[in-house]
């Protein structure tokens, strides 16, 4: 951390016409954003919500709720401004943008198309991508990380949380039972179903969570791997990481294995209702801003999450001192 740095912005928050810490949590949110950004008078101009967007070949074992081509039909919904991320981005001024990673059938016309393959492969029986392909989907969001003050990572690829709870005990050790959550709304049965698939997952690749790309190749989804490149490519370019929920926040186990200091530039914007958040959470050593009993998906909480900082640097911004106000301190 730049103390002399923290020092200023420090120094600034409390000159403002309020009883010191007094605004709480959204002083803290001010004073990392601007340690982020390397300057004392932070400001957001510019905020960009990515969407990655991928199907899974996991799909097939009857992991979901909702059929594999819900995927393509919610991206379309994402193209057309009708779901729930379109709303929360009207109502932020936040610029959204979705990604197509590997979502099967011609790319939309719309998407920004980075489209690796249609599908992963189907981690039950065989890898869910070669190595190859989880670095490309990290060179992915790695290269999307710029030209914004503040990013937020979105996701939508039905199986996917299987993916995450895969990933979750790779990194931890877990029993799958405390990570595997009912996702799109799982029966109690079909909830047993997925825990057993996810077992069978990690006694057949042997994970090794010092090889995080290893991991992600072998359980893991295209869109997963963006974000890990996005939460990368933000940290070195200076530009804040507005996390979702269970599914962006598995691919801060990624990039946490592959650089550790990466997620000083992330915010975790809410802990989900998905059963195994919370222990992910705790695994990254987080604190969520918010806690909405959300599960959703799509970066409906990071939208939340980004209109908090905007909330917090203005006030940092904008608020009067004691010395310009006159009043007395």
């Amino acid at each position: 951390m730049n103390s002399e740095l923290a020092s200023r912005i420090q120094t600034r928050l409390d000159s403002l016409t309020k009883p010191p810490g007094s605004l709480g949590k959204l002083e803290q949110l001010a004073l990392r954003f601007g340690l982020i950004r390397g300057t004392a008078m932070p400001t957001i101009h510019k905020k960009v919500m990515y969407v990655f967007c991928a199907d899974h070949g996991i799909a097939a074992e009857g992991v979901s709720a909702f059929p594999q081509a819900v995927t393509r039909q919610m991206v379309l919904n994402f193209l057309a401004g009708g779901a729930a991320i379109n709303v929360l981005c009207r109502h932020h001024a936040i610029d959204p943008r979705i990604v197509d990673c590997g979502v099967i059938g011609p790319a939309a016309p719309g998407v920004i198309n980075h489209k690796i393959a249609e599908s992963t492969r189907n981690f039950a029986h065989e890898l869910a991508m070669t190595r190859a392909q989880a670095e490309q989907a990290i060179a992915i969001g790695r290269d999307l990380a710029r030209d914004c003050d503040i990013l937020g990572a979105g996701e939508m690829g039905i199986g996917n949380t299987t993916c995450a709870a895969t990933l979750l005990s790779a990194f931890t050790g877990l029993d799958p039972s405390e990570t595997a959550g009912r996702g799109t709304g799982l029966t109690a049965d079909a909830l047993a179903h997925k825990t057993g698939v996810i077992r069978a997952a990690l006694a057949l690749h042997h994970l090794d969570p010092q090889d995080p790309i290893g991991v992600l190749a072998a359980v893991g989804g295209f869109e997963i791997g963006a974000i890990t490149g996005l939460i990368l490519g933000g940290a070195e370019r200076g530009i804040p990481v507005m996390l979702d929920g269970f599914i962006s926040c598995s691919a801060a186990l990624v990039a946490r294995a592959i650089e550790p200091k990466c997620l000083d530039a992330v915010f975790f914007s809410h802990r989900s209702a998905e059963r195994g958040h919370k222990r992910m959470l705790e695994a990254l050593n987080a604190e969520p801003l918010l806690d909405l009993a959300m599960r959703l998906g799509e970066g409906s909480g990071a939208a939340l999450g980004i209109g908090l900082v905007e909330a917090a640097v203005k006030l940092y911004n904008e608020m009067a001192t004691f010395s310009s106000a006159g009043v007395s301190s």
